[in-house]
């Protein structure tokens, strides 16, 4: 004898102009870790997809000039260890800027030229 019961399949409802309608997602609803996750990666792509600022450059660079600064400072030696800090971390600063800026700018124009050729997991920004 034939199989009465057969498995519902999902409903399309096409419109009048001729497009057609899905239902929504009907699964179970994604836990919390799993939307974390889904969050955490949009947050990522977004970070990855704007283009590099001079702010922020300067930003990292002032940062990391801070940084020597206090570590000459700390382990320098001779007459007057602040001066010889202060004159490495204005170099430091000056170095950093703009090769921050200009090794940002050409990770971004990478990946969105990825993302141009269709790579998986990459997306242009438009």
């Amino acid at each position: 004898m034939a199989q009465t019961k057969r498995k519902r399949r999902t409903k399309h409802r096409g419109t009048a102009a001729g497009t057609i309608q899905t239902r929504g997602r009907t699964g179970r609803p994604p836990s919390s870790e799993e939307r974390k996750k889904q969050t955490r990666q949009q947050a990522r792509e977004q970070r990855l997809n704007t283009p590099p600022t001079w702010k922020g450059a300067a930003t990292r660079g002032a940062l990391a000039a801070i940084l020597l600064f206090v570590l000459f400072a700390v382990i320098g030696k001779g007459k007057d260890p602040i001066v010889g800090a202060a004159i490495f971390g204005l170099v430091a600063l000056a170095l950093y800027i703009p090769g921050g800026y200009y090794m940002e700018l050409m990770m971004y124009r990478r990946r969105q030229r990825r993302a141009q050729q269709g790579q998986p997991g990459l997306k242009a920004r438009k």
